[in-house]
């Protein structure tokens, strides 16, 4: 989650929200990075966990990341659950929870739909707090308060 979180910090240098991601690849090595890059690139779908996955998938030369773990601090989206779903990644860790937004257990559970012919085991809550307060902080600083 380390390096998660260390890739979510990058996000901030171009007033992306950070959120990072890492691929952990059967043998323990890190073969995908990504951090938010939304605002960087214009891209609505560049996403951490997309970026980190495509990074993998272009190291391993494999569409399918079996054997591969997802790391991310922030519990992903529906697009990035479904991402994790169609590239095999067969576990999930993440570090903050998405009440608003999350697919993986909060709002919806798209990795775990018994309909689904591939499911996710997911870990949660690893260094929440940690993963919870850089979002919370980025947050406090680009909103503006209500009247």
């Amino acid at each position: 989650m380390g390096l998660a979180i260390d890739e979510a910090r990058l996000a901030l240098e171009t007033g992306d929200v950070p959120v990072g991601a890492v691929v952990v690849g059967p043998d323990g090595t890190v073969i995908g990075r990504g951090h938010n890059a939304r605002e960087a690139a214009g891209d609505p779908t560049a996403h951490a966990e997309v970026l980190a996955l495509r990074e993998a998938a272009q190291t391993l030369g494999e569409w399918r990341l079996t054997g591969c773990t997802l790391v991310v601090t922030l519990e992903p989206c529906v697009m990035c659950a479904g991402a994790t779903m169609l590239a095999r990644v067969p576990r999930l860790v993440l570090g903050a929870w998405d009440d608003k937004a999350g697919a993986t257990g909060s709002m919806w559970d798209l990795v775990r739909d018994r309909r689904s012919t591939h499911r996710v085991e997911v870990v949660g809550g690893v260094r929440e707090a940690e993963c919870a307060a850089l979002l919370l902080d980025f947050f406090a600083d680009h909103r503006v308060p209500r009247a």
